[in-house]
C-alpha cells in the first residue's frame, strides 16, 4: 500500500511538472503587437487642464493634484513594422506627447495638422532652434494653412532653416505611409480665421475618424452617422457638454457641437455604432472630466465614452 502511494505520488509530482512546462511553452503566448496602432496623447480643449488662471471649481483642485490633469487633444499613429510614427497636431504639450509617442522606439515620421488654432499647431515652436534644432521634420498641411506657416513668423523661420519641410495635402486625397496603412483628410466647418480645418481618416486593417474640432454637425455637407457606420473607431469633437456651459460668454462665437446634442445626433445608430464614438478636446469646463459629476454618471449610462488618454487604438 505505502510503494503505491509513493508511486502516485512521484507519477502526480512528475504531471504536475510537465504540465507547468506545457503552460509555461505552449498554452500562454508571448503578446504580439499589432501591425498599426493609434496611442490617445491628449483629451482636452487647446488650452488643456486646467487652463490657465482658472480659479473655479472645475481647475481648482488641479494645480496641486497634478495626476488629474489632462495633456491638449492629439493622437499618433504608431507602424510596428517599420517602428514608424507619426503625430497629429502639435500641440502646446508636444515635448511631452512627443516622448509618449515614439517611447525610444519609434522614429518620428511625421506631423499632419489639422488648422491653425493654438492647441493644433503652436507645438511646431519646439521644432526650433532655440529648441530641438529639428532637421526637415515633415509637416504635412493643407494649402491655406501651409502659406500660413510659409508667410508669417516665427513659423516661417522653421521652413527657411528647414527644420520643418512642409507637404501639401488635399482634401479628400489618400496620403500612403507604410504598405497597408494610410491617412486621408477631409475638410470640416469650423471657424476657419487662419486656416481650412481637416478631420482625418485613418486606416489600416480597420478604419478610426479623427474630429477634434467642428463648428456643428448639421453645417457639415456630410452625413456624420454614415461616417460612424462606416468605421471601427471614431474620435469625436466634445468640447462642451451643453449651452451655458461658459460662464459670461456667447458660446455661439465658439461653436462646437455639445456633447447633449451629439447624443441626439448619433441616437437612430445601433448600439454598435455608438459604442465607436469617443469624445475628445474637452474644454476645462466640461463636467465629463470630472468622474463625480452628475453629468458623468449619467454619461456612463450611455453607449459613447470619454477617449481615454494613453490608451491604444489596434488598426
Amino acid at each position: 500500500m505505502k510503494v503505491f502511494r509513493i508511486e502516485f505520488l512521484i507519477f502526480s509530482l512528475v504531471a504536475l511538472a510537465a504540465l507547468a512546462l506545457f503552460i509555461n511553452n505552449k498554452v500562454v503566448p508571448e503578446k504580439i503587437d499589432p501591425d498599426h496602432e493609434v496611442i490617445v496623447l491628449g483629451i482636452a480643449q487647446d488650452a488643456g487642464y486646467p487652463q490657465a488662471n482658472c480659479k473655479k471649481s472645475c481647475c481648482r483642485d488641479l494645480w496641486t493634484d497634478k495626476s488629474k490633469r489632462k495633456m491638449v487633444s492629439c493622437i499618433g499613429i504608431r507602424d510596428n513594422i517599420s517602428q514608424t510614427a507619426w503625430m497629429i497636431d502639435a500641440t502646446p504639450d508636444f515635448k511631452d506627447q512627443l516622448k509618449l509617442l515614439c517611447a525610444n522606439k519609434y522614429e518620428l515620421g511625421g506631423i499632419f495638422l489639422t488648422h491653425a488654432h493654438i492647441g493644433h499647431y503652436t507645438g511646431l515652436m519646439q521644432l526650433g532652434r532655440e529648441a530641438m534644432g529639428a532637421d526637415s521634420i515633415p509637416v504635412y498641411a493643407m494649402p491655406i494653412m501651409k502659406t500660413y506657416l510659409e508667410e508669417n513668423g516665427p513659423w516661417e523661420q522653421l521652413v527657411n532653416l528647414k527644420n520643418i519641410h512642409l507637404i501639401p495635402m488635399e482634401d479628400d486625397q489618400k496620403i500612403a505611409l507604410s504598405k497597408n496603412l494610410s491617412i486621408t483628410p477631409f475638410l470640416v466647418p469650423h471657424r476657419d480665421e487662419y486656416s481650412e480645418t481637416v478631420g482625418y481618416k485613418i486606416n489600416g486593417n480597420k478604419e478610426l475618424i479623427f474630429i477634434p474640432d467642428i463648428d456643428k454637425w448639421n453645417k457639415w455637407d456630410t452625413d456624420i452617422n454614415e461616417y460612424i457606420q462606416n468605421c471601427d473607431y471614431a474620435l469625436l469633437d466634445g468640447c462642451f457638454y451643453q449651452n451655458g456651459e461658459i460662464w459670461g460668454r456667447d458660446m455661439s462665437e465658439i461653436p462646437h457641437p455639445f456633447i447633449v446634442e451629439s447624443k441626439m445626433q448619433f441616437e437612430s445608430l445601433s448600439e454598435i455604432d455608438q459604442k465607436k464614438v469617443q469624445f475628445i478636446h474637452l474644454n476645462h469646463t466640461n463636467p465629463l472630466l470630472n468622474a463625480h459629476s452628475k453629468e458623468s454618471k449619467e454619461f456612463a449610462e450611455s453607449n459613447f465614452s470619454v477617449a481615454k488618454e494613453l490608451s491604444i487604438i489596434e488598426l
